[in-house]
């Protein structure tokens, strides 16, 4: 991958393979009873699109047009056939909603975390007839887990740290966003598993574990000098933005260039 080719310097990759046999795959998951059209108390939008209510969420806010969410789902043409599943796959979903069908977008920015909602999508909003997608009114089950602000978007303070960030000897200048859960932190040695997203100091992303929706795992000995230093102050569930000077990050070596500016997540201490 384009991002762990450009932040790890060295990689091993081990490989096994399991001589069980594969399990049987899994069944679809039955159609709602009003798959074929929308209930009357369906809620309608001026673009065409129904959805109801079936799970209040406990959140508050709505998610934004270009915002990274999290989410369970299911898919059926209105026939009753199951044509996509997270829940069948066993795993939660993550995207930019500025990334999916237009019905998907306006869908989930009318939810919170927490709600469950079905929704109908008119052909319209959905995939306009392309080949090998699935035709016509399509109606999708929702669970929204969680989102976060879109990795597209710089931080305000991403041309230069703010006065309340801290400096280490090595010149590595870092804030804590949010507090974590754990208590230990990682070694130079530890292998860890973050979510991330990378800046140059004019505001361009060019790099993000969000953005793909899939959390990136590596060795702290086998990053940038400025990883191996920054991610030993974290503890598990803590984010922390740090200020990376080239002399800490590439070097002058390969791009990108300059201070790097890094948002990370840590997520588990292996």
């Amino acid at each position: 991958m384009r991002i762990i080719a450009s932040l790890i310097l060295t990689l091993a990759v081990t490989a096994t393979v399991s001589a069980q046999t594969p399990p049987a795959a899994p069944s679809p998951i039955p159609p709602p009873p009003d798959v074929a059209a929308a209930p009357d108390d369906a809620v309608k939008t001026a673009s065409g699109l129904a959805s109801k209510v079936l799970t209040p969420g406990t959140g508050k806010e709505h998610p934004a047009s270009d915002d990274v969410v999290t989410v369970h789902y299911t898919g059926w043409t209105t026939d009753g056939k199951m044509f996509d599943s997270s829940i069948v796959r066993g795993r939660p979903s993550s995207f930019s909603l500025d990334r999916v069908i237009t019905g998907w977008g306006e869908t989930v920015q009318l939810m919170v975390v927490g709600e469950k909602r079905r929704a109908w999508i008119p052909e319209a909003l959905a995939y306009k007839g392309q080949q090998g997608r699935p035709k016509g009114l399509l109606v999708f089950e929702i669970e929204l887990l969680d989102f976060r602000p879109s990795p597209t978007k710089a931080p305000p303070d991403v041309k230069a740290p703010p006065k309340d960030a801290k400096r280490t000897v090595s010149g590595l200048v870092y804030k804590s966003l949010q507090e974590g859960t754990g208590t230990r932190h990682p070694r130079s040695s530890d292998t860890v598993t973050v979510h991330y997203s990378g800046w140059t100091t004019n505001g361009k992303l060019f790099d993000s574990s969000v953005a793909r929706g899939q959390p990136s795992t590596f060795a702290l000995n086998k990053v940038i000098q400025g990883w191996t230093e920054g991610l030993q102050l974290m503890v598990e569930g803590q984010k922390m933005r740090f200020w990376i000077p080239e002399e800490i990050a590439y070097k002058g070596q390969q791009p990108p260039f300059g201070t790097l500016v890094f948002d990370v997540e840590l997520i588990k201490i292996q």
